[in-house]
């Protein structure tokens, strides 16, 4: 398995799109980190979450972080 599989496989673009080129990937990828990242920091900010470890957990894991974030209780005022 190569670094293109990796990626491929990790961001799930080549579940998508497999016969997809690697600079194509490597490009698509960047973005959805990005927008990950924002997405991130977004919502830990609504959900009561520190803004900048979620930021850079969504830019290095995506929609992993993202999903991990979703699934997490809110913390609000009082323990909610």
């Amino acid at each position: 398995m190569d670094f293109y599989q990796i990626v491929g496989y990790l961001t799930g673009l080549l579940l998508i799109r497999p016969e997809m080129e690697p600079a194509t990937l490597l490009r698509t990828a960047s973005v959805v980190h990005i927008l990950d990242a924002v997405l991130c920091r977004v919502v830990a900010g609504h959900s009561g979450r520190r803004r900048t470890p979620w930021t850079i957990a969504g830019l290095l894991f995506g929609v992993w972080a993202l999903g991990i974030l979703f699934l997490l209780p809110a913390k609000g005022r009082g323990g909610q």
